[in-house]
């Protein structure tokens, strides 16, 4: 018998229920595994919910509640989950800058998505925290929440802050600060260093730092200074770079590599400090000092050498005269006296350098003492070289001895000669000059205040810096050997010291040279200064005047040449000597003549002692220099009577009959 297949043998009505009862196991199967697969992804949530490293806070949107709340916010923020839990948000002490009433909280149910980058936020214990909050509204299971993402950034603002105190302070430093990536290409600079190179930062960033290159190193410097960073030293020392106007400046730098954390070098740190003023001031110093050493120097020796061109003068002058002119003998004694004179001024040259020579400054017009020595000055310089004069209107009043005017113009006058080759021009001006607080910070040594600008100016070679920097040396010349002696200049910039003044000197190769002196503006009334005209000595009245020197052959000479002029004479070595004759001489001594500079006591103290004997006696100091017995800074006390060494006849009689007349 066929098998029937069971199905046609059940009932229709049980079949449409057996498969219904199928399609059920599987709708119940496909719900289970739905529901477990909820389960399994709320447990992953839950994972996440309570692992995770930000604060997470669920709001109920409609009413402000918390539903829930992570473990990290709880312990960021020291509340208990039962503290929370069902709490409303605005009355949450912590959230009252998000949510600080109920219509504060309407905020966040109105948008789907809100973030602070910044919120300040309060810990229970009223600890301060910087979160960086983020809500986004969402349906769970037809219900509508707010999820809070709350990331503490307590610590990143506290680097921020630190990060920017630090650069801060890196903007403030005076030094110039440069950082490159690990090719040398740079990445920041700072304020100083735009300061310093005149390069600002957008113009800096992305550049290499050979734009500051200057040339005044080779290319073995940089590679030294490379192959030192780049191998992971630090490299220290000096270098010459050139601004952005082209402008030259030194600098100390020190060159750091920068690690990261795995030891790759990943930077490299500059730190540059611009030292051209330093090195200025201190070659100023230097120069000081050296002026100072010649200026000892100078007062050292110019005390015996003057004595010594002093015996040379007189016994010369002497046998002068008791030679006719005629004779050859007479020829040979004017070169030995022209050799003497010439010996003398370079003496007084040096001692002008060393604010040693001796001084009477009065006031005078700048102006017309300018003047009168116009016609000297173009007799001094070439025919084919034009001298201008270019005074300023009204007076130029100053302080000083008429004689360092000219003296200061010859050396000015002869050297801007030498400068010019074929046709050229030499400027004489003056003016008057207010210099401010502002200049003097940038030209140290000058002192505000108002001043009589002398300018000196030609269209000569000019000079470049090195010659500059050594101008106002003593002996220093770029003349050939024998066309100068390099004490002019020197004299100049002692005349100018000596009276309290300024000098600039402005010159470029091939532009000439500019000389600006500034004295001091004297407001009381300028003294007729003009050349003295000759006149015969008056004739000797027989006084008694006494010598004081302490070196013999000089006191010889001194003696002989005022006995021939017809005064009765003592003579006396040493200042004790000097006192004993005085005490024993029964006339009158109307006039001693004392060396300044003696063993024993100075011819200022030994003054003093004889004029308690003879209370009217006058008195003529003499000295190769002041040492600042009879003035200061070798300008002359008032009212003394002084003859510099080494002198001659008739400067030795004209100064006596001056000092015997008390004039």
């Amino acid at each position: 018998m066929q098998e029937t297949n069971i199905e046609t043998r059940l009932h229709p009505a049980n079949a449409e229920l057996s498969r219904r009862i199928a399609v059920l196991l599987e709708t119940l199967l496909e719900k289970e595994k739905t529901v477990e697969a909820l389960q399994d992804s709320e447990k992953r949530y839950r994972r996440l919910f309570e692992s995770a490293k930000d604060g997470i806070l669920i709001l109920d949107a409609e009413t402000g509640s918390v539903v829930d709340v992570n473990p990290f916010l709880l312990q960021l923020l020291g509340y208990s989950y039962d503290a929370l839990i069902g709490r409303y948000i605005w009355e949450i002490g912590v959230f009252k800058d998000i949510a600080a009433s109920k219509e504060a909280f309407k905020i966040l149910q109105d948008n789907e998505y809100i973030r602070y980058e910044d919120l300040p936020l309060e810990a229970f214990d009223g600890r301060p925290i910087a979160v960086e909050f983020v809500s986004n509204v969402y349906l769970v299971d037809h219900r509508k929440v707010i999820q809070c993402n709350i990331r503490d950034i307590t610590a990143r603002k506290r680097a921020e802050a630190e990060h920017k105190r630090l650069m801060a302070a890196v903007e403030q430093v005076e030094d110039a600060i440069v950082m490159t990536d690990a090719k040398g290409i740079i990445q920041f600079v700072n304020l100083a260093f735009e300061r310093t190179t005149g390069y600002s930062r957008e113009e800096a960033v992305g550049k290499s730092p050979r734009i500051l290159k200057s040339g005044q190193q080779d290319e073995s410097f940089y590679r030294d200074l490379w192959g030192t960073v780049s191998g992971g030293r630090t490299w220290v020392g000096r270098m010459v770079n050139k601004r952005k106007d082209g402008t030259l400046y030194t600098e100390e730098s020190t060159v750091s590599p920068v690690r990261d954390a795995s030891g790759r070098i990943v930077n490299y740190v500059g730190v540059q400090r611009d030292i051209t003023e330093e090195l200025r001031l201190a070659a100023q110093s230097q120069q000081a000092r050296k002026m100072e050493a010649v200026g000892l120097l100078a007062g050292g020796v110019a005390h015996d050498y003057n004595n010594m061109l002093g015996v040379i003068l007189g016994y010369t002058e002497m046998a002068m005269n008791k030679v006719e002119a005629a004779q050859p003998l007479h020829t040979d004694l004017q070169h030995i006296l022209n050799a003497a004179k010439r010996s003398a001024d370079i003496t007084r040259q040096l001692l002008a350098f060393a604010l040693k020579e001796t001084i009477v400054p009065v006031a005078l017009d700048l102006n017309t003492n300018v003047e009168r020595i116009l016609d000297m000055l173009r007799r001094l310089i070439r025919e084919d070289i034009n001298l201008a004069w270019m005074p300023a209107v009204g007076e130029c009043p100053v302080k000083m001895d008429p004689i360092q005017v000219e003296q200061i113009l010859m050396n000015l006058c002869l050297n801007a000669r030498d400068a010019i080759t074929g046709v050229g021009k030499v400027t004489i001006e003056t003016g008057s000059v207010v210099i401010d607080e502002d200049y003097c910070a940038n030209h140290p040594g000058f002192v505000p205040g108002k001043y009589v600008l002398l300018a000196v100016s030609d269209n000569g070679e000019g000079m470049d810096k090195e010659v500059l920097d050594h101008i106002f040396d003593p002996f220093f010349t770029t003349k050939e050997v024998g066309k100068g002696t390099g004490l002019g200049l020197s004299m100049v910039y002692g005349i100018v010291s000596q009276n309290n003044g300024f000098i600039n000197v402005y010159s470029e190769p091939g532009e000439g040279t500019t000389f600006k002196i500034y004295l001091p503006w004297y407001a009381n009334k300028a003294v007729e200064t003009g050349t003295e005209i000759a006149a015969k000595i008056p004739p000797c009245l027989g006084e008694t005047v006494m010598v004081v020197e302490d070196e013999l052959s000089l006191l010889v000479i001194a003696r002989t040449m005022l006995e021939k002029l017809g005064y009765s004479v003592l003579s006396a070595g040493s200042p004790g000597e000097a006192i004993g004759l005085a005490e024993k001489h029964a006339g009158e001594i109307r006039l001693v003549i004392t060396d300044v500079v003696m063993p024993e006591m100075n011819g200022r103290e030994l003054a003093e002692r004889l004029h308690s004997l003879y209370p009217d006696m006058k008195i003529l100091f003499t000295s190769g220099y002041t040492a600042n017995v009879i003035g200061h800074k070798g300008v002359l006390d008032e009212g003394v009577s002084f003859i510099q060494k080494p002198y001659s006849m008739k400067d030795l009689a004209a100064k006596v009959r001056e000092a015997l007349r008390g004039t």
